[in-house]
């Protein structure tokens, strides 16, 4: 295995970057490869294009005539461009895509075959949903489900297959994916939304949610990463001692790209731009290999889908460069972990960002609105905010120094507190002339400047404003971006709708003015939210005592944190919204809930072969040859071995207890496995997990990494820190 190591570290020096030949500029070959307006106009009839048109913008469905002129378009504009076959591309929950290739091939007899690709097979697929995750949903004999058309999001080309964006559901209508409850709830934040939009503009029609991902990675050599089972299973080391070197230095951080990367880099980002994905930056990241993406922000909904589509393609180019992508979370111990912050906003079919400030008191009203509605439902649903980010590879990450705690918390900046705090003192009732213009005048209106200068952020807040949108900073670099997304825009919906109903009631029935009412119900909500915000140090003793005082949640485990899933109010919450039902609700925590319990399960596989199949037998050769040196020296001089073999003999006994606490605890953590494996009940499996399981990982990687760096450097088998981290 150590011939192993030296192989793959000498092959990795030995690289060169591979060259990256790219004739065009990005604006030319931007979404060249994807069926947009421009190849629908090219491609489609004018009524077939206006009903795609309308499908998109108002939600309308799509007539199943019309639908064969659209397919016919679509082939023929997927053929030009080189494919062969078509597949229904989807988001099941397994945190991957999904789909099932199929030729633009059908024969008509006499020898003779033709292209073709109908209306019904663009529409919908029936693919089988027994293998995929389900919690319960379908038996395995019931294998039907279905695949739809999402025609927000526009078919693409990936080498030569036509991928059809779809929704994913059961044979009885339950989503079985990730796309199907984020539709339903930025259906829902644009109807709450708009509604209360018309106090300030009438012609809203429509509110979008946006998104911004950042997507964080490691590239590690892929012959470094083959030597290592521990990530070729799990996506990280469960060994490895820290490096002399690690991120102290901070000379990594938006340093010089080293060549080998920015070659991966350019031949990403050259498959971004024909797919429409507008990846805008690129950089070194904190942790040594470490690096990240960032796009130009879009519409939700096409957002997840491109984040989803960039972490497939993203590991098909690393195998040309001979890279493996890293996206756990936390990949390495004592280095940065990996995030995939959320810049999330709400922007109007009029033009405006409703979380930037205007020009004006009374396009800064709206702002407020917007603004204080969003902390309200943080502070309100904190908890399942929390749930919405966790995953057994987050908690690794969560409360380490590059992330913020588990606790959820919303940061403002300064200045914004200050603006909320005179608003606070706003008048119970009507205001009076003076006090609505002094208001308008000397708060609301200074909004702008505020900003201007409101440009810190809080590492350590899991949800920061940051000028013109929210910034959920606790996303795990491996999650679907919808999961989050769909809790987030959800819990806005409920407090917009909540905010409307009591304005309206003090419009109706105290007979207040549109603007006396709004400045009222925000002024009870700047006071119940209070409790939320918070500008200080995230990982102290002292905030996590006060977050207790403010009856802020501190769940700092999945099994913890996802247990509010299925609290009578959050599935009431989903099921008012139509976001997703009893049964979806009940069927994603018991998915959740049994991949955390098999994430540790099999890190708990890993960590016990390599400890006993390479870490002890190794301390064990090591260890003989002591042995013989000791044994020489005694041959040699006699009783004064002991004082010349001093050091090598303590070297020995020291081994033999690194090995001992080794076995041991390894056979206790499989007994453990064994315990609860056999439970029955979900919570009780997960919980033991971990809380019995999963203790005993750093206990066995304690002795594991003392054992590294005692032994022989030319026997230890595992590519070390130093070499997977700075092998570039």
């Amino acid at each position: 295995m150590s011939t192993l190591r030296f192989h793959a570290v000498k092959a990795s020096i030995n690289r060169k970057p591979l060259k990256i030949k790219i004739d065009k500029r990005r604006s030319e070959i931007f979404g060249s490869n994807v069926f947009n307006e421009a190849a629908m106009r090219q491609y489609l009839t004018k009524t077939a294009l206006n009903s795609v048109l309308e499908a998109i913008e108002k939600g309308t469905k799509i007539d199943r005539l019309v639908a064969d002129h659209i397919s016919t378009g679509m082939k023929e504009w997927a053929i030009s461009k080189g494919a062969t076959h078509y597949t229904h591309w989807f988001q099941p929950l397994t945190g991957a895509t999904a789909e099932k290739h199929d030729a633009f091939f059908e024969t008509i007899g006499n020898g003779l075959a033709i292209e073709k690709f109908g209306g019904d097979q663009l529409v919908q697929q029936e693919p089988d949903a027994s293998s995929f995750p389900n919690g319960g949903i379908r038996n395995t004999f019931e294998a039907r489900g279905y695949t739809a058309w999402d025609p927000t999001s526009p078919a693409f080309i990936y080498d030569d297959t036509l991928c059809i964006p779809t929704v994913f559901v059961s044979y009885t209508g339950e989503a079985l994916d990730y796309k199907t409850p984020l539709l339903r709830a930025l259906q829902a934040v644009d109807t709450a939304a708009v509604a209360v939009c018309k106090y300030f503009d009438k012609n809203v029609k429509k509110v979008s949610a946006s998104l911004g991902w950042e997507q964080e990675y490691f590239l590690i050599d892929s012959t470094l990463a083959a030597s290592r089972p521990d990530i070729l299973l799990t996506g990280r080391t469960v060994f490895g001692h820290h490096p002399a070197k690690g991120q102290q230095l901070d000379d990594h951080y938006f340093g010089t790209i080293p060549a080998r990367a920015l070659a991966y880099m350019r031949d990403l980002e050259h498959h971004c731009m024909l797919l429409g994905i507008p990846a805008k930056t690129r950089h070194n990241e904190v942790a040594p290999n470490q690096f990240e993406l960032a796009p130009i922000y879009e519409e939700a909904n096409l957002a997840v889908d491109h984040n989803t589509l960039l972490m497939d393609i993203m590991q098909k180019i690393a195998k040309r460069h001979n890279f493996t992508v890293l996206m756990h979370e936390k990949p390495f111990a004592g280095v940065n972990g990996s995030g995939k912050h959320n810049n999330w906003s709400l922007s109007t079919n009029t033009g405006v960002n409703l979380l930037s400030p205007g020009k004006t008191p009374m396009s800064n009203l709206q702002f407020l609105t917007f603004f204080i509605n969003t902390i309200k439902a943080v502070q309100t649903h904190e908890e399942l905010l929390r749930a919405a980010i966790a995953s057994a590879s987050n908690d690794h990450r969560l409360g380490a120094n590059e992330a913020p705690p588990a606790i959820i918390s919303v940061f403002i900046g300064e200045q914004l507190t200050k603006v909320l705090k005179e608003l606070e003192t706003v008048t119970k009732g009507k205001l009076s002339p003076k006090e609505k213009t002094d208001l308008k005048l000397n708060v609301v209106g200074k909004i702008p400047e505020v900003i201007l200068d409101n440009t810190d952020r809080n590492r350590t807040s899991s949800f920061a404003f940051t000028g013109n949108k929210f910034e959920f900073r606790a996303v795990g670099s491996t999650a679907n971006c919808a999961n989050p997304m769909t809790i987030l825009n959800t819990i806005v919906a409920k407090q917009l709708m909540d905010f409307k109903i009591e304005v309206d009631e003090l419009i109706d029935k105290k007979n207040m003015k549109k603007d006396d009412a709004i400045f009222n119900v925000l002024r009870e909500y700047i006071k119940t939210s209070k409790a939320i915000l918070f500008e200080g140090n995230g990982y102290s003793e002292a905030w996590e005592k006060e977050a207790k005082k403010r009856g802020l949640s501190n769940n700092k485990t999945t099994p913890e944190a996802l247990k509010v899933k299925m609290d009578k109010t959050t599935l009431k919450l989903f099921n008012d919204l139509g976001v997703m039902n009893k049964v979806e609700c009940e069927a994603r925590y018991e998915i959740e809930m049994e991949d955390y319990i098999l994430h540790i399960q099999i890190e708990s596989r890993v960590v016990g072969d390599i400890a006993r199949n390479h870490v002890v037998p190794t301390a064990v050769r090591y260890q003989n040859i002591l042995i013989e040196n000791v044994t020489g020296l005694k041959a040699i001089y006699g009783d004064r071995f002991k004082d010349l073999a001093k050091e090598q003999m303590a070297l020995i006994e020291e081994i033999s207890q690194h090995i001992e606490a080794i076995n041991s605890l390894v056979t206790k953590m499989t007994e453990e496995r064994k315990v609860y494996n056999k439970q029955v009940n979900i919570e009780k499996k997960a919980d033991g997990y971990c809380n019995k399981v999963k203790p005993l990982f750093e206990e066995i990687r304690y002795h594991c990494d003392k054992l590294e760096i005692m032994i022989d450097d030319e026997l230890w088998p595992l590519t070390k820190y130093r070499e997977l981290l700075f092998t570039k």
